[in-house]
This record gives structure tokens, sequence and C-alpha cells, in this order.
């Protein structure tokens, strides 16, 4: 196992806690913790979201960003007294980027025991295919029609 040693995640740990600053990068991200992998011809994202309502939870497509927004409730009871709350409260968003051959529009999100998972299937034109390859005895005899001008033109993209 391999473990990444950042010398300062401590320190700006304890100096944020002290100064009251901003979280350290990547704190906010402990609130909404979450696993993205690829089966088969589709991307899954899991993620946590432990304690919070799943009808305070948006989840949006915009210009091939996914927005992830939800909210979790500060307990509000008089008679409570705290003995120790690490469990932040708030909204929490996470907001992905998200490359080219997706099919954005069947994204689909379930909820189950605390954990948002959406499935994001590759889009047809990306999926990997087998081009067949002819020989010269199969093709038999090649007709042209039309002009250079009306012959369409591959292009590399």
């Amino acid at each position: 196992m391999v473990l990444t040693f950042d010398p300062f995640r401590d320190f700006d740990r304890l100096a944020g806690q002290i100064l009251g600053g901003p979280p350290v990068a990547g704190a906010a991200t402990l609130a909404m913790p979450m696993d993205l992998y690829r089966s088969g011809d589709h991307f899954v994202l899991h993620c946590d979201l432990a304690g919070i309502d799943p009808g305070s939870v948006d989840v949006s497509v915009d210009k091939r960003v996914l927005v992830i927004r939800a909210e979790r409730s500060a307990r509000t009871d008089d008679d409570v007294q705290w003995v120790r709350r690490e469990r932040p409260t708030g909204t929490f968003e996470r907001r992905i980027s998200l490359g080219d051959g997706l099919d954005l529009d069947q994204v689909s999100a379930t909820w189950q025991d605390g954990v948002l998972t959406l499935t994001i299937p590759v889009a047809e034109a990306a999926k990997p295919r087998r081009i067949a390859i002819t020989t010269g005895a199969e093709r038999g005899p090649a007709v042209v029609e039309g002009t250079a001008a009306e012959t369409p033109a591959l292009t590399k993209h």
C-alpha cells in the first residue's frame, strides 16, 4: 500500500482551525466523498451523502459540468448539549468536468442507504467498433459518379 505524505497538511489544518480561515484544499470534498469508475459502456459515480435528505439533493449538467448539490440541516433541538460535533452542516457541492463522448441526455440517478449513484452512459459515437476490411477481390469494379466538389471528404478530428 502506498501512502502519500504531505508535510503541510496537518499544519494547514491546524492554522485553519486557529485562524478561522478557509478549509484546506480537499477538505470540502470530505463532506461528499465519491468513487468514479467505468464499467463496460458506462461510468458509475457513487457519492456518500449520509444524513442528507434525498429531497435536498440536486443533480444537473450544464455545459459538460456535472453539479451535485446537497444540504444537511443542523439539529435544532433545544435540549441538546453537544459533546462532539464533527459532521458538517450546510450546503455541499461537487463539480465534475465531463469529457466528450458521454451521452449526457441519458444520465440516471438512484438513491439507496445515503448513497447517490449516477450512471453516465458512453455515447454510441464514442464506443469502440470494428471496421470491416475488404480485399481487392471482394470489392468489384469501382464506379465514381459526380465531381470532386460533390464527393464528401474525410475530415480529421
